[in-house]
């Protein structure tokens, strides 16, 4: 009886120490802002001093009394970003994507990330991480095998600490987004650049590698203007596993890389090297883009979502493809969704100041029998697959302002009422 009340506990995520964080959820604290975590804990990217994997959220609160305003899940870690424009990192620092200087495989708690400059945008890629300044200037570190760091072909493959694209001195950043080994920033004037791996043509130049891409190689290592959108003034970007995606100021939405219908195929058809608009999706807001499917939010508050849809992450009920924009109806008909994020096969949205997640809950619904499993980063307590948004239990008296999905772990602000 013990032992099972024990593995109850473990599953649940109950534990002492679960108890003690999840009780930060409900403490009285108006106004302040604080992340919490959860998911697959390995390599410390949760941030919570362990390796323990997460089925609910747990707050996250090492970071010396700063107020958080936003949160970036990659592949294996984490960045936090503090209104005072500090940045912290923790999890997998197997490639410097931590971007410390201490050779340190991984670190299960934030450490801060010393730029010397105020820091008011983060980005984190699938092994490599970003950070805009105040001042519009691009930092990168981490992973930059195809030259996803954009810092020049003879840079090393890998890169410890924060450092400056040169390359884009005169230039003012204004956001970035990083996916699995490609990256993307949009200056002030709505000009959008890409650089990294070009396969698939997730960087939007109109080129693609012959013959799968092992005769010529198409990585760009110095960020690039993709013509297509001259012209075009973009606010939002997204990059994802073999795609990409941008909004312009008047809420159109374009997409370019792998199509993400059909993965098994390797036909052009199933591809876009320059951007291209999708004409049914009008006055669109924000874009995300996951492992094979994207999301799109619309000024009124809609979601709509297509591509791949295994373990249902694309909300709507099903585990079938979806080639076309579909509205995600689910709980959302009542509050308008106000964020959205998209993880490698799995999605978190904002409504209403609740959290819903769907899709990938982890290890294809089974527990070990130790209570562990690689999951949990659905938020509902088990590693079960969600086809429709479900909201999380956050407690009273809180609301989510950001919410971010890394691999197979998810973050979020949240703010005390």
């Amino acid at each position: 009886m013990l032992a099972r009340r024990r593995l109850a506990e473990l599953i649940i995520g109950f534990n002492s120490e679960t108890r003690r964080r999840r009780s930060r959820l409900l403490s009285s604290n108006s106004g302040k802002r604080f992340a919490a975590v959860w998911g697959n804990g390995d390599f410390g990217r949760l941030g919570l001093g362990n390796l323990d994997s997460q089925w609910r959220p747990v707050a996250c609160s090492s970071f010396d009394r700063e107020i958080l305003k936003d949160i970036a899940c990659g592949g294996a870690h984490t960045l936090f970003l503090t209104e005072s424009g500090r940045v912290y990192a923790t999890g997998l620092n197997n490639l410097g994507q931590l971007g410390i200087l201490e050779e340190q495989g991984y670190c299960t708690e934030p450490v801060e990330v010393r730029i010397q400059k105020e820091a008011v945008h983060i980005a984190a890629g699938y092994n490599h991480s970003c950070v805009v300044t105040a001042d519009g200037e691009l930092y990168m570190w981490g992973m930059n095998s195809s030259g996803q760091l954009g810092l020049g072909k003879r840079s090393a493959k890998s890169v410890c600490l924060p450092t400056k694209v040169n390359s884009l001195d005169g230039i003012v950043i204004r956001r970035a987004a990083l996916g699995s080994d490609h990256s993307m920033a949009v200056t002030d004037g709505g000009k959008v650049l890409s650089w990294g791996d070009g396969r698939s043509g997730r960087l939007g130049h109109g080129h693609e590698s012959s013959l799968l891409g092992f005769l010529k190689s198409t990585s760009e290592y110095t960020p690039r203007l993709i013509k297509e959108l001259e012209g075009i003034k973009v606010k939002r970007i997204a990059a994802g596993m073999l795609h990409s995606a941008c909004v312009d100021e008047n809420g159109a939405v374009f997409i370019f890389g792998e199509r993400a219908t059909n993965r098994v195929s390797f036909g052009d058809a199933n591809k876009e090297t320059t951007p291209s608009m999708i004409s049914t999706l009008l006055n669109c807001e924000e874009v995300s883009c996951g492992g094979y499917h994207t999301c799109v939010l619309t000024k009124g508050g809609d979601l709509y979502s297509w591509g791949s849809n295994e373990n249902g992450c694309l909300g709507n009920g099903s585990t079938s493809v979806f080639h076309l924009p579909e509205k995600v109806e689910g709980p959302f008909s009542k509050s308008p969704v106000s964020k959205v994020s998209c993880g490698w096969k799995h999605t978190a949205a904002i409504s209403g100041g609740a959290i819903f997640t769907w899709g990938w809950g982890g290890s294809h619904g089974t527990f070990s029998v130790d209570g562990h499993s690689s999951g949990g980063q659905l938020g509902h307590g088990s590693d079960v697959d969600y086809v429709k948004p479900t909201m999380i239990d956050l407690g009273e008296n809180v609301k989510a302002v950001q919410v971010s999905c890394g691999f197979n772990h998810t973050g979020a602000i949240l703010e005390y009422m």
